[in-house]
Order: C-alpha cells, then structure tokens, then sequence
C-alpha cells in the first residue's frame, strides 16, 4: 500500500506507514470496515467517513465533577388509574402533550431535562452550565409547569394535575460530549421523595433551595415530613407565587396580595407571547377596564413570567398622557428615550450619539438603520420639548407624519 502522506510503499495487512507513520485505512464507525484514507465513504456501509472522522476528532470526553446544581422532579397525579379507564391512543397523546410542554417550560426557563420516568419529569438546573439563579430559575419553572398541566388538562378534557419538588445541593454530574447534564447522588432521590409529599398542584422546596429564592418567591412552611430513605426529619416549604424579577429586583416594599382571579387572561398574555417568538408575528393585546380592576398589576404579573425566561426579552414601557392634544405618539417617543437612555433635557448632540449608538446595536442591517434614524432624529429621538417647538412640532410625542 502507498502512503497518502509520504508515498512510500508498504506491505499488505499495515495499518501505518512504516517510514512517517501515518494512518494507512480507516476504520467505518458505523461497521467497523476499512477503508482507504482517501475514501470519502465507507465501501462496506455508505457512511460518510470525512464527516465521522471530523466528528469524532473534536468530540469531548465526558467529565464527572460535583457540582452544586438544583433538580426539579414533577409527576402527574393519579395517572395509573386514569389511564387504566381510557382508551390507549388517548393516553399516548395526553402523555406526548404534558412532555411536550414540560420540555417548553424546562428549556424556556434554562433548564436540563434530564429524563422521563414514566409520566414523572426530571429536570437539573447548573448543568452543564451555572448561573447564579439557578435555583429560582427551577422553582419558577415547576410553578410554571404546574399552571401549564392544569391548562393542557381543561383543554384535553382531562382532570389533570401536578406535583413538584426542588431542591438544591450538591451531586455528581456527568457533563457528556453533547453537553448534556446526567445528575446522581443522595439529592436526587431526597427531591422524588418530596414530591410523593407534596399536595396535588403544589411545589415543594427544601430549606436550601427557600434560602435563595426568599427575594423573589414568596414561600410558607408545610412542615417537617418523614421521607422514605432518610434518618431524620427534613422542614420543607411551600412555594406559593413569583413575588419580583429575578434576583429580587422591582418588588413592592410592602406585602403584595395573592394575584386572583385573573389566571385566564394572564395564561392568555403568555400564549400570545409564545405564538409571537414561536411565529415571528407580532400580535396586539389590548386591557381595558374601569380604574381598580387590575391592568396594572396583569402587566406586572406578565413581567415577572417574561423576566424569568431563559431567552433574552427586550421589555419597553411607555405611557400615553390622559391631557393634550396630538399625544397619540408619546408612548412610542418613551420607549424609544428608554431604549437609548435618552433623559428629556438630553443636549440634542448627545442624545443623537445614544440614538445612532442604540440603532447600531438594535438594527444591524445598513439600509434599515438609513431610514429609521432620521425619523426618530426628527420627532422624539434627540430633540426635547423646547426644540420641537422651536422647530414649530406642536406634538409632544413627534409628529405624526413621520409616525
């Protein structure tokens, strides 16, 4: 055989050159069979061995490490006896729904699934990748999920709930070549045993997991439980609601009351948001009612849910003022001067700088960017109210033919 590399010629059988040692066949990762180094693919299978080889060569290895991470464990309540009553067909698409929305619930709020059991759920957050808020990024979830079954049950026409547990310590993690996440250790079977605890539509967190989360959940003591497999007694906690943002941030300074009666429209706002990022399609909500009914705190529920997320939200607030005339484009101009930190005294040559900055970042395409500069420049971009008056606007928030 004649070396690729060096073409030098070897006796039959070699597997490397005997003069610079280079490969002389390759063997088919699908078969086993050998090849030329030459060949493209494998003579015996098919399989494409430049892509294998490629493939194989820049793989990682599976490392183990302890790591401190926080598991989610879920389980559809009385799901044996329901399925023994129905026709199996029926249980295979309820079953393919609820796995179906618990991987949209894990993976939007950045978490691993790490396998199904049956119809139980289990999930890890800092595998393979840590973030400080991981275990309310897992507590947000499994409230989530617990909302998400109830919905997916009213729909489907089944009685359908959900029980969940937290908890957060450390555990063996295997962090495999396709950056999955395989957890093991004494937690992840503590967390199974305290969701066969927890009451039907409830998530229960451990005293760990309601140390970091006390921010920006609002938790209760359900009490000290006797779990299978433990020595002693463990106090575990209730989780009852999202209270603020992530890590605590935009909650009220005083006591915020339960968020009742509202579950629908608020489920319905998040639908929509989902269609929108799912689609590409922008859709329109509009809440209208008298003062009091509570618009404001659904946009703040709405806030919470979308803070949460594991994507990346760009969330824009603007007002419109009840006094005025032509105002119709005030709410714009505000979310505009938020986006680029424009304050209304803003000197006209600074806030043009954080106008064309801000579009730089935001709107990458040259052509794009051309034309949507000079429409904000004009109307509310950099301009105050004293400018656009001088420049004979008479609308606070721009003028509407540029709108």
């Amino acid at each position: 055989m004649l070396c690729a590399a060096c073409s030098h010629e070897n006796r039959p059988g070699r597997l490397f050159c005997g003069r610079c040692g280079a490969q002389l066949s390759l063997a088919c990762p699908s078969c086993g069979a050998e090849n030329d180094p030459e060949d493209h693919f494998c003579g015996a299978c098919g399989t494409d061995l430049q892509t294998a080889a490629t493939q194989g060569a820049g793989a990682a290895p599976a490392v183990a490490e302890r790591r401190m991470v926080s598991v989610l464990f879920a389980d559809l309540v009385g799901f044996t006896p329901l399925s023994e009553s129905r026709d199996p067909e029926e249980v295979r698409e309820l079953l393919a729904g609820y796995f179906e929305v618990a991987r949209d619930v894990i993976a939007g709020h950045g978490g691993t699934l790490e396998k199904f059991i049956g119809d139980a759920v289990v999930a890890v957050w800092g595998a393979p990748v840590a973030q400080e808020d991981d275990a309310e990024r897992a507590v947000r979830a499994a409230l989530e999920l617990v909302d998400a079954v109830a919905v997916l049950g009213r729909t489907t026409g089944f009685e359908l709930a959900v029980r969940a547990a937290v908890s957060t310590g450390e555990a063996a993690v295997t962090v495999g070549a396709e950056g999955h996440g395989m957890v093991a250790g004494d937690m992840v079977n503590t967390t199974a045993r305290m969701q066969a605890a927890a009451e039907p539509g409830s998530v229960l967190v451990d005293a760990t997991t309601d140390r970091m989360i006390t921010t920006a959940i609002a938790t209760a003591e359900a009490g000290s439980f006797e779990l299978k497999g433990k020595s002693a007694p463990i106090t575990l906690h209730t989780a009852l609601r999202v209270l603020a943002n992530r890590r605590g941030e935009g909650r009220y300074a005083g006591v915020e009351p339960p968020f009742v009666g509202r579950e629908r429209e608020l489920r319905l706002v998040k639908d929509l948001f989902q269609a929108t990022a799912v689609d590409g399609r922008a859709h329109l909500v509009l809440v209208s009612g008298a003062a009091g009914l509570g618009k404001t705190r659904l946009s703040w529920e709405f806030e919470k849910y979308v803070d949460g997320l594991a994507a990346d939200v760009f969330w824009h607030r603007g007002r419109c003022l009840s006094y005025g005339d032509g105002v119709a484009f005030w709410a714009l101009a505000e979310m505009v001067r938020g986006r680029a930190r424009i304050v209304e005294d803003e000197p006209a040559e600074a806030a043009r700088d954080k106008l064309a900055a801000m579009l730089g970042e935001h709107v990458p395409d040259d052509r794009e960017r051309t034309w949507v500069e000079p429409a904000l420049d004009t109307c509310w971009g950099s301009r105050n109210w004293t400018e656009r008056t001088a420049a004979g606007c008479s609308r606070p928030g721009g003028c509407s033919s540029n709108g």
